[in-house]
């Protein structure tokens, strides 16, 4: 965000239009399928992945069977900072649903629940320097102290009177909030936890959708994401990064609405390796027709989501490469283990 200006600043690419896209197909056939007794299992088993996904990142070592067992009440032994952070997290989830993501007094209530008994500034602006760290590499040096109320103050505003779509709006907001790094500690948490409720505010289904787990499965594309916004001045990196790990979310963590795998389409996902162009595929196949190939293969796999190109934008690019979705990838484990 520029430090003088309201409006955040970002590009809407052909990348993030395609994403907005698939996300809210995907998203209409699960409000179509969703049942009440299983979208009330899938609601505990996706808010446990959910935990376990955004503390992962974190650094927090406890297994989700172990974040099972501390929601039900059960005795863990591991080290008692992480069982705070779990029990923490549980505690801000049963408060998700009264909280309206542009209201800095909800924000600032949910950074008390979500670092109680982790840090001594709880519920309050940084009142020292940050940077936003990779490891142990610093990626971003966050805006001094006492810009912080001011640049919260601005983005909450915007947020509130913004029309923009409802998943890029989050996106600005989560990597807005990251650059902002307003908190001493837990701003990682604290940003995925707001886009979700703004998500959430949108479309319920997102209240308990376990993006973080498919976050930590790319913590290193998450930090790209951000390092590259910021260079650029311009979000648009991190906004098609999250909206990818959104619709890989809806698709993984309800597979009784995934499409079936054709054995044309089965075969084509158990050659994949890595990225992939058309001509290698066809020569991993055995396959010389190109149009059955296209028919048969390749179209019916990038439809339902087990595939997709390197580059959407340009889908006849000569560089265009395809790789398996996080969707793709769950299935072939599947079968792996068959």
């Amino acid at each position: 965000m520029t430090l003088d200006g309201d409006e955040p600043p970002y590009r809407i690419t052909p990348a993030i239009l395609n994403q907005v896209a698939a996300v809210s197909e995907t998203l209409g056939r699960l409000s179509q399928a969703s049942e009440a007794g299983r979208a009330l299992r899938l609601r505990r088993i996706n808010r446990i992945r959910t935990i376990h996904g955004s503390l992962a990142i974190e650094g927090n070592t406890l297994s989700e069977a172990q974040i099972t067992a501390i929601l039900e009440g059960k005795r863990v032994i591991a080290p008692p900072r992480e069982i705070q952070e779990v029990r923490n997290a549980l505690a801000a989830y049963e408060r998700f649903s009264s909280w309206h993501p542009e209201r800095e007094a909800h924000l600032l209530e949910a950074h008390r629940i979500l670092m109680a008994g982790l840090i001594d500034e709880i519920g309050l602006y940084r009142s020292g320097g940050v940077g936003v760290m990779a490891g142990e590499q610093v990626i971003h040096m966050a805006p001094p102290p006492g810009r912080v109320p001011i640049l919260m103050e601005r983005l909450l505003h915007w947020l509130g009177d913004t029309e923009v779509h409802p998943l890029i709006a989050s996106s600005v907001f989560h990597y807005e909030f990251e650059f902002i790094h307003p908190f001493a500690d837990g701003n990682g948490r604290m940003g995925r936890l707001w886009q979700s409720l703004i998500l959430a505010h949108w479309n319920p289904l997102f209240a308990d959708l376990p993006v973080e787990s498919l976050v930590h499965a790319h913590q290193s594309a998450y930090y790209d994401a951000l390092r590259e916004s910021t260079e650029q001045t311009d979000s648009a990196p991190f906004i098609a990064f999250i909206l990818r790990m959104i619709e890989a979310a809806l698709r993984t963590a309800t597979p009784q609405v995934s499409p079936q795998v054709t054995p044309q389409v089965g075969k084509l996902l158990q050659v994949l390796e890595d990225e992939m162009s058309r001509e290698a595929l066809q020569e991993r196949l055995g396959l010389k027709d190109r149009q059955s190939f296209r028919a048969r293969y390749l179209k019916p796999a990038l439809e339902a989501g087990w595939i997709e190109m390197t580059r959407p934008d340009k889908p006849n690019s000569r560089s265009q490469r395809y790789r398996l979705t996080e969707a793709g990838k769950a299935w072939r484990t599947e079968q792996d283990r068959k």
